[in-house]
């Protein structure tokens, strides 16, 4: 049977349904034998996380419960370097993965920004990438913003595609953002339909992404320790 394994990169910082629904949509477009969920360690275009690389592996592990033939790897959070996604497909070809056999999925959002990627543009022949529309960033927008990769563009059924093609799917996918998540819970908002039940819940379980909390007559204090933090991390 060929292996089909769709690979999902982040910060996951929180996992929320708009990550989710982008590996969906890779799912049933290539029908994939596997989805692979590869929390970042140190992600080198973004901020530091807010919550500790054991929350954000226990929330993906959550996430995907459920979900035949997802999983989700420690490879990047073992790793004392930055999560470079090169490295880290260097590393599935090393155990054993052809380049052909996996499909790197990303939001066309940050897929506007690969040129910025470290090893670009080599790394696009390391996987096939797979690129999902997102709200406020369409396919069409990516053509025309990358014009020269536009011509390696391609859609999800051509299953005779070169080495280095790049799919695009457009598929309705959750409007949000982790930071806009974190946002709402530092002002004591509800997430509920963001993120999956079980990752809500272990959020206020851990007390996660609320640094501060209102009491008496606007008094500010620091929010006190919740039980049962993981490792002793906020």
């Amino acid at each position: 049977m060929t292996r089909r394994v769709g690979i999902l990169g982040g910060t996951f910082d929180p996992i929320h349904t708009g990550h989710l629904d982008l590996a969906a949509a890779a799912e049933r477009a290539l029908d994939l034998t596997a989805v692979l969920l590869i929390p970042a360690h140190v992600p080198p275009h973004r901020p530091l996380p807010e919550a500790s690389s054991f929350h954000r592996f226990a929330m993906a592990a959550l996430a995907v419960n459920g979900r035949p033939g997802w999983r989700v790897s420690d490879m990047e959070l073992l790793a004392s370097t930055r999560s470079f996604t090169s490295a880290t497909l260097d590393r599935l070809h090393g155990e054993g993965h052809h380049p052909d056999e996996l499909y790197f999925v990303i939001g066309a959002d940050a897929f506007s920004d690969i040129a910025s990627w470290k090893d670009y543009p080599h790394i696009l022949e390391k996987a096939r990438f797979t690129v999902v529309a997102r709200p406020g960033h369409t396919l069409a927008a990516i053509r025309s913003s990358l014009p020269a990769l536009a011509p390696r563009m391609t859609s999800a059924d051509d299953r005779h595609a070169a080495r280095g093609s790049i799919f695009l799917i457009d598929a309705a996918t959750t409007d949000v953002s982790a930071t806009a998540i974190r946002q709402r819970l530092g002002r004591g908002e509800d997430v509920q339909g963001l993120v999956p039940p079980p990752v809500r819940q272990h959020i206020a379980q851990h007390g996660l992404y609320v640094s501060m909390a209102r009491t008496g007559e606007a008094e500010i204090v620091p929010n006190p320790p919740a039980a049962g933090r993981l490792h002793g991390q906020g």
